[in-house]
């Protein structure tokens, strides 16, 4: 009988502190976005790499800025494509430190995955203004600490999984062109 208290006390805690906050800041943000004007956010995730410039060259080439949401350790291995990214006016943002999914953190762990990445930046001479939780997912002391630091959180409304194996250029284009609506 303690052992499934235990376990309950555990699945409770888990829900109050990662799956209840991440859900509720989600559903915030998509009823918060659906009042904008009709305007596309071009926004990258997980760079720089060394994709990332072949992509500044693509954007510049048609005179398109976007926003990149940096995981602050490879922004720090990749300082010269960070310093083309605000050369060429994109806004610069914060994806965390190594990219590991806040609701499986502790506070001191987001606590450090935070500070860090903020140094990181400041470093890099970056004034983060918004953040990117890893899988769109947070927690209730990441959620508190970017409020109280006057970090918005920002999530996505399109997804196209260029990620995915044996994606092309073709059915990226085609996915956003299907999921791309008014609004």
């Amino acid at each position: 009988m303690l052992i499934l208290t235990i376990i309950v006390l555990v699945i409770l805690m888990f829900f109050g502190y990662a799956f209840l906050p991440s859900n509720i800041n989600k559903q915030r943000f998509f009823r918060r976005t659906k009042k904008n004007t009709n305007v596309i956010y071009l926004t990258f995730d997980d760079g720089p790499s060394e994709y990332t410039e072949e992509l500044l060259k693509l954007l510049k080439q048609y005179k398109v800025r976007a926003s990149f949401f940096c995981v602050a350790n490879f922004a720090k291995e990749h300082k010269s494509i960070i310093e083309m990214m605000k050369q060429e006016g994109h806004l610069i943002a914060l994806h965390s430190l190594k990219h590991k999914n806040a609701m499986l953190q502790g506070i001191r762990e987001t606590k450090r995955d935070l500070e860090t990445s903020l140094e990181i930046m400041r470093e890099l001479g970056i004034l983060v203004h918004y953040y990117r939780p890893p899988w769109g997912d947070s927690n209730w002391y990441l959620l508190q600490t970017l409020k109280q630091k006057q970090i918005q959180c920002v999530l996505w409304d399109v997804m196209v999984q260029d990620w995915e194996a044996h994606t092309t250029p073709e059915i990226i284009a085609n996915k956003l062109l299907a999921r791309v609506k008014p609004r």
